[in-house]
């Protein structure tokens, strides 16, 4: 079933991993084919990668992914099957592989930058745990973004938003338990591991932080250096990912966990230095987290939500163009920006909820807040 707002679609995806698959194909379509192209020019454009190229990559891709998690390449089969029938006969189970592996093929060359927060909450009569980020892309992706629920039987459901093709992305489960995704530009890359979208959707069909955990080291890691901010109802873990290990960041002393886009422990890896903003946008986080804590006292923490974190952080225009709340930088080719912001609350006794706003929250561009679940 397939629904829109604002241009926005909500797809609610049911069944096996072919079903789901199928569904997903033949409801977004010309997202998906959108994706492919504009995919296929960004190879081309910041890594001089051919889409044969990324295709050839792509097939030992598939190979990893249909030996440590078949049902979803299942699912990438049905998601191809599903365009083709819908009226792009050309597309096939490769490039769907290639949009779900696009981080790892790009080498580490992608300069994108990306921002999230677990604050975990303890006030008179509140015990809460906030998940949020702003997730900054190219600005031809935005317009193909989409809002997806998935059931399958003995999993929990799951609701997030898509890029259309990739089978995991930033959102939450039904057991409150949530993710969010900052990119690492460094090296190696490993064909021989899962790519980083695969292991979000995989963390959203655990029942905790504690067994999404377990599941990715069950699965040998990321096959590139990528952050998963992940949370439940008890607390959040900052997951800096590496095809040359992990390392798990702890909450601070008031329960905050923020990140940006290099790594703070992981030292495994060849990161250079690419975007100056990325330490400025994490100490701008903690202090403006810092600000609320003085200004509301700890005993009104419960009054931090959804509607205040979009106003005083995510809005923040600090350090423009590389600030919290992103804008194209008029030096660089690329244009990137906030694409959305999204707030997840988890509570005990309450199902879990966010909201969501595409666009520059604060920009007075921004779309209406979407609540999921819907």
């Amino acid at each position: 079933m397939s629904s829109t707002s604002n241009s926005v679609p909500r797809v609610d995806l049911t069944g096996s991993p072919c079903e789901i698959g199928l569904q997903h194909g033949r409801l977004l379509a010309p997202q998906v084919a959108d994706q492919i192209a504009i995919y296929r020019d960004l190879f081309q454009e910041a890594c001089r990668f051919s889409w044969d190229t990324v295709r050839s990559v792509a097939g030992q891709f598939q190979e990893s992914i249909g030996g440590l998690a078949p049902h979803l390449l299942e699912e990438m089969h049905g998601i191809a099957e599903g365009v083709r029938s819908s009226g792009f006969p050309n597309v096939d189970i490769l490039d769907i592989v290639a949009l779900n592996a696009r981080s790892e093929i790009a080498l580490g060359q992608w300069d994108d930058g990306c921002t999230s927060l677990a604050w975990r909450i303890r006030a008179p009569g509140m015990h809460k745990q906030i998940l949020a980020q702003n997730w900054d892309w190219r600005e031809g992706v935005g317009k193909n973004l989409a809002l997806a629920s998935i059931s399958s039987p003995g999993k929990p459901k799951i609701w997030m938003v898509i890029e259309p093709g990739i089978v995991g992305k930033i959102g939450f489960n039904s057991e409150s338990v949530g993710v969010c995704l900052n990119a690492i530009r460094a090296r190696p890359i490993s064909t021989t591991l899962l790519p980083i979208h695969l292991l979000l959707r995989i963390a959203l069909e655990c029942d905790s932080v504690d067994t999404a955990i377990e599941s990715i080291e069950s699965l040998g890691g990321a096959a590139s250096s990528q952050h998963i901010l992940i949370a439940d109802r008890d607390g959040a873990r900052g997951l800096e990912l590496s095809p040359r290990g992990a390392f798990y960041l702890k909450e601070d002393e008031n329960g905050i966990l923020a990140h940006t886009n290099h790594f703070l422990e992981n030292k495994l890896v060849d990161e250079p230095p690419w975007l100056s903003g990325s330490p400025v946008r994490l100490e701008r986080a903690k202090s403006i987290c810092g600000e609320l804590i003085a200004e509301l006292g700890q005993e009104n923490l419960g009054a931090v939500d959804a509607k205040l974190l979009r106003a005083r952080l995510f809005a923040d225009t600090i350090n423009s163009p590389q600030a919290i709340c992103c804008s194209p930088d008029p030096d660089r080719v690329a244009r990137i920006q906030t694409l959305f912001n999204i707030v997840m609350t988890f509570e005990p006794g309450r199902e879990p909820f966010a909201e969501v706003i595409f666009g520059k929250p604060g920009s007075g561009e921004e779309s209406e807040v979407y609540h999921l679940p819907w």
